[in-house]
């Protein structure tokens, strides 16, 4: 089991996804094909209603190293989730079906965890972060989110939202299956879901007490957003206050009930 576990898992949450990935996939295998360590993708279906789950087991002919995880639609968080959970890889690495990072940069993220870090996340703020496309209001609004939630849980990132980070295998297990929301009992839901996630992932590796480096990022804003400002911002900010609070409680600590 050893002998074949391999080096990076890759994680793609996909909701409707059957334009982008036709696209994505084939980057993701020539970059990691040129790197010389093994590696698995997996693309978590989250009950898409398009035919991303028939394109996904297409591409599985052509590129084995490629599975599907299909799920019933209860929203990004989960299937994110559900994901890394089912990674087997020394080095977890999830990353958005638009690319909206280039994959080409997980090689400044896989140097922070060669330096020692448990933990490193892309960040569209700080040095080396480039925008590209994102209108003025989106950059708004992610900069007044990140200014809440570092004030409600005291996060020292500039950037929380980034969907690119990658994880030593047993940090990610650990925060992972640590979760409180959308963990258990995930219920159904009605069209994207954009929440917390990233908040508490990384309030659980704070309190846990694992090394995480922030890395400037090129990022391009992608066409066909499903972000929804007010209903999004407000379970967002739900979000944050509802960890602010079970952090409070002791419930992101290491051996907590």
């Amino acid at each position: 089991m050893a002998a074949s576990r391999p080096f990076l898992s890759v994680i793609i949450p996909a909701y409707n996804e059957a334009q982008r990935l036709p696209g994505t996939i084939p980057l993701v295998v020539n970059f990691l094909s040129a790197q010389g360590y093994t590696y698995e993708i997996i693309v978590v279906d989250d009950g898409s209603t398009d035919r991303t789950t028939s394109i996904v087991r297409q591409l599985t002919a052509r590129y084995p190293r490629l599975t599907l995880l299909p799920l019933a639609h209860c929203g990004k968080a989960y299937a994110v989730r559900t994901g890394v959970l089912a990674a087997s890889g020394e080095r977890v690495l999830m990353t958005d079906a638009d690319l909206s990072a280039p994959i080409g940069q997980a090689s400044e993220l896989m140097q922070c965890l060669d330096d020692g870090y448990d933990i490193a996340i892309g960040s569209r703020e700080g040095p080396g972060a480039r925008r590209y496309g994102e209108p003025a209001y989106r950059h708004l609004m992610g900069r007044v989110f990140n200014l809440a939630v570092r004030l409600i849980t005291g996060s020292p990132h500039q950037d929380t939202q980034c969907g690119f980070k990658l994880f030593r295998a047993d940090a990610a297990r650990d925060i992972f299956s640590s979760l409180r929301l959308y963990a258990e009992n995930a219920q159904p839901v009605s069209g994207p879901m954009v929440t917390g996630l990233d908040v508490e992932v990384l309030q659980v590796a704070r309190r846990r007490g694992y090394r995480v480096q922030e890395v400037g990022v090129e990022w391009h804003y992608g066409r066909g957003s499903k972000v929804r400002p007010v209903l999004d911002s407000y379970r967002m900010f739900k979000d944050i206050t509802q960890v602010r609070l079970n952090d409070i409680r002791g419930r992101y600590n290491s051996h907590s009930g």
